[in-house]
């Protein structure tokens, strides 16, 4: 099930974290740019709530959408691994960690909405808590990217629990996505509703970090903080994982989600095509990044430019990407095969 609004912003977010991987977000004098102000920590954010409404809105289709998700997240974690272990070079790839956030997702495909927020506000603060305790005495992360070559073990520590993005704290956008797939994302009060949670929920996350002190003012690393100091859970910082990062991330995905639901036309005609397509483009982007390095405000221009011309060629034929093709094909065969 499309939505227009739905692939607007989820171009929005592939472009975002195309932003920071190609370190468009800092400007000669190493000070973050407009561009890397708005998109860091937020656009992943975005990226992966959207992941929850689509799995949402796919499984609205009945029987078999357990199934279909956990081919689908054989395919990407493969996807995204293989890419680790052959490029062994930034960008930090996000699918594996999708792949399993997928896996998480089965037994949740029934759950009400109304569940799922609940779930979800109790996850934002415990989750990091949870991580905090369960990283003590551990090394300060990211570390190693998650390839094949890692042992199992090892794999499965990274991508739950100390990576960039680390699957224990993210699973907090995936409730929220769930929830919000199950909602009316045609009415016009739905979107109104996202844009005033949303930004009420990104502002009080801020001000009541601001209130209690904001953690101490060392460096953290992306994913998360160290677990020397249980003040840093008090930081807002992006991409620290803390409950008020969680609350505040979440609140700007839900604004912009809501914004381009109540303007599908407007920003569609832009947005949507990248947004239909975007394994295919989060691909082609990871290995031109892996392959060339980063370079810049120019190099994210341009490869803005043809994930615009190439996701609108592809819209307006009505064709999924070829990586979706797979992906849809292989699923579609399982779920197809899944008794009623």
């Amino acid at each position: 099930m499309r939505i227009t609004g739905v692939d607007a912003a989820r171009g929005l977010a592939l472009l975002g974290m195309a932003a920071a991987h190609l370190h468009a977000t800092t400007g000669p004098d190493g000070r973050a740019t407009v561009v890397g102000d708005l998109v860091a920590g937020r656009a992943s954010a975005l990226f992966a709530v959207l992941a929850g409404v689509g799995i949402a809105l796919g499984s609205r289709r009945g029987e078999g959408a357990g199934a279909a998700l956990v081919v689908r997240a054989l395919l990407v974690g493969a996807l995204g691994l293989g890419l680790e272990t052959v490029l062994d070079a930034p960008p930090a790839v996000i699918l594996a960690q999708y792949a399993l956030l997928f896996l998480v997702a089965v037994p949740l495909l029934r759950v009400p909405a109304p569940a799922l927020f609940a779930a979800a506000a109790v996850w934002c603060v415990a989750s990091p808590v949870l991580s905090h305790v369960l990283r003590a005495g551990m090394p300060d992360g990211p570390g190693p990217q998650p390839s094949f070559t890692m042992p199992p073990g090892e794999l499965l520590v990274t991508l739950g629990l100390t990576g960039y993005y680390p699957v224990l704290t993210w699973t907090t956008y995936l409730l929220v996505g769930l929830g919000v797939g199950r909602l009316d994302l045609a009415s016009a009060r739905t979107a109104r509703r996202l844009v005033g949670t949303g930004a009420a929920l990104a502002v009080l996350a801020l001000g009541s970090s601001a209130l209690l002190g904001g953690g101490p003012s060392g460096e953290q690393r992306a994913g998360i903080t160290p677990s020397d100091d249980w003040a840093w859970l008090l930081t807002a910082a992006r991409h620290s994982g803390t409950p008020f990062d969680l609350a505040h991330t979440t609140g700007t995905a839900l604004l912009v989600l809501g914004l381009c639901l109540l303007a599908p036309r407007v920003v569609g005609a832009v947005l949507a095509g990248p947004g239909a397509i975007p394994l295919t483009l989060y691909t082609a982007h990871v290995v031109v990044g892996g392959l060339l390095g980063p370079f810049g405000t120019a190099v994210w221009v341009l490869q803005a430019v043809v994930a615009l011309v190439v996701g609108g060629l592809f819209r307006r034929a009505g064709r999924r990407g070829p990586l979706e093709a797979v992906v849809a094909a292989a699923s579609g065969a399982v779920r197809r095969r899944v008794p009623a």
